[in-house]
């Protein structure tokens, strides 16, 4: 089938690749020829762990852990071809409420670790003048609701991150794109939901989407591949959204 071996021979880092949207593009990576470095905070990671996939536990936002990662991944696998900077964490709370050490940490996660790893990556990246980064942004890009304002400010920074590092980027021959995800079916609400259950939380909000769900990680994971693939050859800047029709639909 057309697509399938879209990456076939190429080195990846994936962040955030423990589980949900990150383990999926992982294992989509390695059934379409790839070879990647999953990181993540979690030692779950490590799960992964195969001929193919090199985990790594490491912070992104801290100080080295890029550096590591990229250097783990030529170390091993002799090139890096793509990254994709995945992981992110949210917080539900009023601006009002929020301490300052709550907002710097979706920071610090959400912009600063994208930032950290897409510039060592591309130190790696143009003396090969070739490669791609694709980032994991949201329909929070653009759009808000209440409670959710570091996660809002964070995502809307890494949109204009992709997009200015996109036009410093492709003179060296490296495309720099985002996919602007919707609600999908992760573990990313479960320490701020009420009961836990982040699954079940996403799944309740997907359904006010015009498509009516939210999205199954693999979803997302088949655009993080087209945009890293040279299928996506003449796409440079883009944020591609992914998000069941949520950014385009007015009111409630």
């Amino acid at each position: 089938m057309y697509g399938t071996e879209e990456v076939e021979g190429k080195v990846a880092i994936v962040t955030g690749a423990a589980s949900g949207i990150g383990r999926a593009i992982t294992e989509l990576l390695v059934a379409r020829g790839a070879k990647v470095l999953a990181e993540d905070i979690d030692p779950a990671v490590e799960s992964l762990a195969g001929p193919n996939v090199v985990p790594l536990v490491a912070d992104i936002s801290a100080d080295g852990s890029a550096e590591k990662a990229v250097a783990l991944a030529i170390e091993r696998f002799s090139q890096l071809d793509l990254l994709v900077n995945n992981a992110g964490i949210i917080i539900n709370k009023l601006v009002v409420d929020m301490s300052r050490a709550d907002w710097e940490r979706i920071i610090d996660v959400n912009v600063t670790g994208a930032f950290l790893h897409s510039r060592e990556a591309m130190k790696a990246m143009i003396p090969r003048r070739s490669g791609a980064i694709v980032n994991v942004a949201s329909y929070a890009s653009y759009f808000a609701f209440p409670t959710i304002a570091a996660y809002t400010a964070s995502k809307g920074a890494l949109a204009q991150l992709t997009r200015t590092l996109a036009l410093e980027a492709i003179g060296h021959g490296i495309r720099v794109n985002a996919v602007g995800s919707g609600d999908v079916l992760t573990n990313i609400l479960n320490t701020v939901a009420a009961d836990g259950n982040g699954v079940a939380a996403l799944a309740a909000h997907g359904e006010s989407a015009p498509i009516g769900r939210a999205a199954d990680p693999k979803e997302i994971a088949e655009v993080v591949l087209f945009l890293a693939s040279a299928r996506a050859s003449f796409m440079v800047g883009s944020v591609v959204m992914a998000d069941g029709g949520m950014s385009v639909k007015v009111g409630s």
